[in-house]
């Protein structure tokens, strides 16, 4: 009698076995995957900044025109500049406003000293990168309440253009200058916000504080008058960025992610019975078809013996 043996090749019913195994992988992959990602805490923003060349085309002075005489202020200056870019107006080489450049123009009000004021703009790229000089516009300021009483009021900044986040308080320096106090103050933020009306009982700095709730490039503009009527102008920039919206949105995100990863959980855990059950099935069938080809092979093994 022949004796039956069995070879070591791989049971062909372990095959569906290992092509199931591989779905249950690619299947359950997901639910980890979406796990992982986008961390709802601890997590870091990084920034930076490459530099590059200075603006190379210059701002241009279209208005008020060479050899104006003003007996008012503030006046309008205006001109051509490159887009983009924020536009600073000196008189007599003193900073005195700043405006964005929007659609390939400025505009902004600015005070004037009595007597002759040279005006030049510059503009400046985002890392304060200075481009060339407009043309030199230079005109004439006569303040009867100047003469009067003595004394010209002004008010500067160290600043043309701060930044902050929405929601979070930004804090304005300005300087007072001049007149007779007590002073008023008029601040229009820019944001649609109501003017803001304070008093400043002596000359000196100060700081003006203001919350915008939106990012943006918002126009402020500070307008002071003394005991005595006499008016100053100074008009500068706010540049607000930040993930206030974007944090809001996250907290949404967050929410959809969770109820994701659980609807994912929720099929790769099905799937996952679903192919255990294959598994058996496939397994109890392929044992079940090998026992019956081993008993045939020594039936026949059998008959061939007698």
């Amino acid at each position: 009698m022949k004796i039956f043996q069995t070879n070591n090749k791989l049971p062909f019913y372990l095959l569906p076995l290992l092509i199931i195994g591989c779905l249950m992988l690619v299947v359950a992959k997901p639910s980890f995957v979406q796990a992982l990602t986008n961390p709802q805490n601890g997590a870091v923003g990084l920034e930076g900044t490459i530099s590059g060349p200075p603006p190379s085309q210059a701002a241009s002075i279209t208005t008020p025109g060479a050899g104006q005489s003003f007996s008012t202020i503030p006046i309008t200056v205006a001109g051509f500049c490159p887009n983009g870019l924020l536009i600073k107006v000196f008189d007599n080489n003193i900073f005195a406003g700043s405006s964005e450049c929007s659609n390939g123009s400025y505009q902004l009000k600015i005070g004037l000293f009595d007597g002759a004021n040279s005006l030049i703009s510059r503009d400046y790229d985002a890392l304060n990168q200075q481009g060339p000089d407009s043309n030199n516009v230079v005109v004439n300021y006569t303040s009867a309440q100047f003469a009067s009483f003595g004394t010209q009021l002004t008010i500067s900044s160290s600043y043309s253009q701060l930044g902050s986040d929405p929601g979070v308080q930004l804090a304005w320096p300005i300087t007072i200058n001049g007149g007779t106090s007590p002073y008023a103050l008029s601040i229009d933020w820019g944001d649609g916000s109501p003017s803001v009306l304070k008093s400043v009982a002596i000359a000196g700095g100060l700081s003006l504080t203001h919350t915008y709730q939106l990012a943006g490039t918002y126009t402020v503009t500070v307008q002071a008058t003394d005991k005595n009527g006499q008016p100053a102008f100074l008009q500068v920039v706010s540049v607000i960025t930040g993930p206030v919206q974007r944090l809001a949105s996250s907290s949404n995100s967050s929410s959809n992610t969770k109820t994701v990863v659980t609807t994912i959980s929720f099929w790769a855990k099905g799937a996952m019975i679903s192919l255990l059950i294959l598994i058996i099935i496939a397994f109890w069938v392929g044992r079940r078809y090998e026992l019956n080809a081993i008993r045939r092979k020594i039936e026949k093994s059998e008959k061939a013996g007698l």
